[in-house]
């Protein structure tokens, strides 16, 4: 009877445990629709602008502007194009600086698979190619599981931020992004890096390290017909007071994007993990109510047997 009584408690726990990683799968399910939402929104805005910003880079007045002296600072000038010049730093190397940020979003709640370790396994490996290059990466970090993992490594974290659950306000992402562009134009870091958990699709996320400082400048164009393209362009206004707009703009959006990815690509990897909890709980909850059954069984045909054997012995 002891192990009938053992195998009904354990039965017991492991429904419990299937209601609550059910629930959290339906909790998972609903974030996962929302977020969904909020980064295929972006998308198509985020690739139009990084598109207009490349078309604005290959254009004569802005590659004179790349080839114009550095002595040219910011506020130096008297001809209205300070801004332009401060946007145009932002496409331009920093050579000579041994300093770098490395962001990594990661999420703050477990129960959610590799979801973690994948993006903090390429966010090491960035350290340390950062590191064999001679460059210093500062590690800053979304969310509580990555600034743990540094913690247990015994690595500085320089700036945290562990209160984004499943939305982040783009007025947080922008500051964060205006700090960057800051200590890029003032040739403090040489690049910033971001590693996060790519959206492809539901069945599909990759962890994925993006170069955000300096903006990777376009693809080559080999052929004539995108230069064709590329002189058939007209802007008004110039093209450098467009960039002074839309090359800070590019940061900060590509910066949200990167995040509003990480968030879903979390509630993916969460929904999964717990369905798969739910499914292991139901085939453990099967499994435990067939050795019940055995056990019970055996325990009746024994009671049986003794019944027998003492009726036997009266006679």
């Amino acid at each position: 009877m002891a192990k009938a009584r053992a195998i009904v408690k354990r039965r017991k726990a492991v429904r419990n445990i299937r209601k609550i990683t059910q629930t959290m799968q339906l909790i998972a399910t609903a974030r996962f629709q929302k977020c969904l939402q909020r980064a295929t929104a972006t998308k198509p805005y985020t690739a139009k602008l990084t598109g207009m910003v490349q078309a604005l880079a290959g254009t004569d007045a802005v590659r004179r502007m790349l080839a114009a002296p550095a002595a040219e600072a910011p506020g130096s000038g008297d001809n209205g194009h300070d801004a332009a010049r401060d946007a145009v730093r932002l496409l331009q190397p920093n050579p000579g600086v041994t300093s770098s940020i490395l962001l990594a979003v990661t999420s703050n709640r477990g129960l959610c698979g590799g979801y973690n370790a994948s993006v903090l396994r390429l966010a090491t490996e960035q350290q340390r190619s950062a590191i064999s290059a001679g460059v210093t990466p500062r590690i800053e970090m979304i969310g509580k599981k990555g600034v743990n993992y540094f913690r247990f490594l015994g690595k500085e974290v320089s700036f945290k931020l562990t209160d984004v659950e499943d939305k982040i306000e783009y007025s947080r992402v922008a500051s964060l992004a205006d700090r960057y562009m800051a200590a890029y134009r003032r040739g403090e870091i040489a690049r910033v890096e971001v590693v996060y958990m790519r959206f492809v699709s539901v069945g599909v996320q990759r962890p994925t390290a993006v170069q955000l400082l300096p903006i990777e400048p376009p693809a080559a164009e080999s052929n004539a017909g995108n230069v064709a393209r590329r002189a058939d362009f007209e802007f008004s206004p110039a093209p450098e007071v467009l960039l002074a707009r839309l090359i800070p703009e590019t940061v900060r959006i590509r910066l949200m994007q990167y995040i509003n990815d990480a968030i879903v690509s979390e509630q993916v990897a969460r929904m999964v993990a717990m369905k798969a909890a739910t499914d292991a709980a139901g085939e453990t909850i099967k499994y435990l109510t067939r050795h019940y059954n055995r056990a019970r069984q055996t325990q009746i045909t024994m009671e049986l047997l003794d019944i027998v054997g003492g009726a036997e012995a009266v006679k």
